[in-house]
């Protein structure tokens, strides 16, 4: 992976403000980011001077393709994980190891001392998490990507959209498409939400039709390879209401001004209070019960969360959140609005492009 070196020069920074010899990173999303390896079952030592990855013989085809170069400690048939990671860390004469406190459980870390009594382990929190929380071009080309995968997935699904559709159905017929647009999949399993579900803010489809109610809430995303996007709109299908056209414009102007404020600097509970203030203005604020958005990468929820817990966390250029207010009426049902949005030099770029006005929503 040709951004390996500089994410483990960082990385080897933080390490040594850690007081660690090494890490070792057993975060499946981690040793990918660090190494470019996207197989499973694989950990990755990173001391000051080197890096390896302990894997078996079911990846060797596929290391030489994804990272050739990365040194490899290949297990045989028969031989364990942790057993063989700690022969690497007594072979490397590491003292004081970083393990990753948040995915190495207890059982683990025990199993491992076993094989290197005289090692100190030093626990760890978010050490690789906080690099990925600023994107590169690679990363930041890759969501773009995905960001337009994800639009004409739903373009092109929205299309045939009927009234006897069922959620079920809405939510394959955006995995199809995301997939014929080149997506790698789905980012994550698709909410489709009719009426009165669309209060439920993971609502999961089942067979209720968009002939029961006026809308129906779509939040879905498309993974271009390795990063994700995350996307939410409304469809009218039937009338629309005064009562849809109040609500969707402050969901939408809370959006928009939360949006607008977003540049380098800025707190991400600041960004939060934007929305959160003008839809408790409205008379909703109760009823906007999440924080105002999080990060996506690798996985659809990283660092850094736009809430109100989150003053101390500020904006930098190469960060990507979603923004995603929603007001909730239980018995009515919900309105949600979501965007991808880059953090720039200059202030910001929304990432996604799917039309969004209220006369938008409507199939008719």
């Amino acid at each position: 992976m040709s951004n390996s070196a500089p994410r483990l020069k960082k990385l080897r920074k933080l390490l040594r403000k850690a007081g660690t010899d090494a890490l070792l990173v057993t975060n499946h999303y981690n040793a990918t980011y660090l190494s470019g390896f996207t197989g499973e079952d694989s950990y990755l030592l990173v001391t000051q001077d080197d890096e390896t990855l302990i894997t078996d013989q079911r990846f060797t085809l596929h290391l030489a393709d994804e990272c050739p170069d990365l040194p490899l400690v290949i297990r045989g048939p028969g031989q364990q994980m942790l057993p063989t990671v700690g022969e690497l860390i007594v072979e490397k004469g590491i003292e004081r190891l970083g393990i990753e406190g948040a995915s190495m459980t207890i059982a683990t870390q025990q199993a491992v001392a076993e094989h290197v009594p005289d090692v100190s382990f030093v626990v760890t929190n978010g050490l690789v998490e906080e690099l990925r929380t600023v994107k590169d071009k690679s990363e930041i080309d890759a969501t773009r990507l995905a960001c337009q995968q994800a639009a004409k997935a739903f373009m092109a699904a929205r299309a045939l959209i009927r009234q006897e559709s069922t959620e079920k159905e809405i939510a394959a017929e955006l995995e199809y498409q995301a997939r014929r647009f080149g997506a790698k999949g789905l980012s994550f399993p698709v909410i489709v939400a009719v009426g009165q579900r669309a209060a439920l803010p993971h609502a999961q489809p089942t067979d209720k039709r968009v002939s029961e109610s006026d809308f129906t809430l779509i939040d879905w995303g498309a993974n271009s390879g390795l990063y994700l996007s995350d996307l939410t709109r409304m469809v009218v299908t039937g009338r629309l209401s005064p009562k849809f056209k109040k609500v969707y414009q402050v969901v939408l102007e809370a959006q928009l001004k939360a949006i607008e404020a977003i540049k380098p600097g800025a707190s991400c509970a600041e960004i939060d209070k934007v929305a959160r203030d003008h839809i408790d203005a409205a008379g909703y604020g109760k009823y906007f019960g999440h924080g105002l958005g999080h990060g996506t990468g690798l996985e659809i929820h990283e660092a850094p969360r736009l809430g109100s817990n989150q003053g101390e966390v500020l904006l930098e250029p190469g960060m990507i959140v979603t923004v995603e207010p929603g007001i909730y009426l239980p018995e009515w049902g919900g309105i949600r609005i979501e965007d991808d949005v880059l953090v720039t030099k200059a202030g910001h770029e929304v990432l996604t492009d799917v039309p969004k006005q209220l006369e938008d929503c409507c199939l008719s």
